[in-house]
């Protein structure tokens, strides 16, 4: 079988620039881009992914074989889909911002390990609700919803068209977002442990000779947790509330 210099051009077009976006999506996107997920398991899908949906492509723009101005378009849907993977990562990184501040505060800064999704050190607190927040996004369908949008993306920002400069400084901002989503999840257990933690220091003034520090840890350490398993009421919501925001900031990249 003998393809023309022509054919090559068009596959190239055709299946390696949609390849590069899927790639770079999955590459930071939470779910996929874990370190649970092998390489070859990654690239194995982004090549599934991109076989569906080329074929149905509106017309993509011409390419000179691998000149320039196809190393440009490359870096471009590598910009759009590393943009698109980081955004949802930020809504998952509220659950392990919250965590930080409530360990903190708990006393279990120390306590912390090895993350194997992301290969970070973080607190245990933070590990088991962003364990949490993963669970609930695979038996919701997130990664689904993820892949949908990544398909339709193509159709609402097609391949030659760059994001503008305001979008992505859009994208800069939404790092002030998550900590205020990490706040309204932590505030509860944050604001109760500080009105213990003064109950704590009128005790230390009132009876000097008692060990604050060895009464109070304990005391801080089991009403934290129990404070942490009453926060699951509305954790639920607060979960839906952000991973619908997170799902809004990926629309607002991709223009759908």
């Amino acid at each position: 079988m003998e393809f023309s210099a022509q054919e090559l051009t068009s596959l190239l077009t055709q299946y390696f620039l949609p390849f590069v976006r899927v790639s770079a999506f999955m590459l930071a996107a939470p779910i996929f881009g874990s370190r649970l997920v092998n390489a070859r398991s990654r690239l194995l899908l982004a090549l599934l992914v991109t076989a569906l949906v080329a074929p149905g492509l509106p017309e993509l723009p011409a390419v000179s074989g691998f000149g320039l101005d196809t190393w440009l378009l490359v870096l471009q849907q590598s910009l759009i889909g590393l943009a698109a993977g980081f955004a949802m990562q930020v809504a998952f990184q509220v659950a392990v911002l919250a965590g930080q501040y409530i360990a903190m505060k708990m006393g279990l800064g120390f306590a912390s390990m090895n993350d194997p999704a992301s290969g970070l050190t973080v607190t245990v607190v933070s590990q088991y609700y962003l364990m949490l927040i993963s669970m609930l996004f695979i038996v919701g369908d997130g990664h689904l919803l993820m892949l949908s949008l990544l398909a339709e993306s193509f159709y609402t920002t097609p391949i030659g068209v760059s994001l503008p400069l305001a979008l992505l400084m859009d994208l800069v901002m939404t790092g002030s977002w998550m900590f205020g989503a990490a706040l309204l999840i932590a505030l509860p257990v944050l604001t109760s442990l500080m009105i213990v933690n003064i109950g704590f220091g009128v005790m230390g003034r009132s009876a000097p000779q008692m060990n604050i520090f060895t009464v109070g840890f304990p005391i801080t350490l089991i009403l934290g947790a129990f404070l942490i398993w009453f926060g699951f009421t509305t954790f639920l919501g607060n979960y839906n509330r952000f991973m619908q925001d997170g799902f809004m900031i990926l629309r607002h990249i991709w223009n759908i």
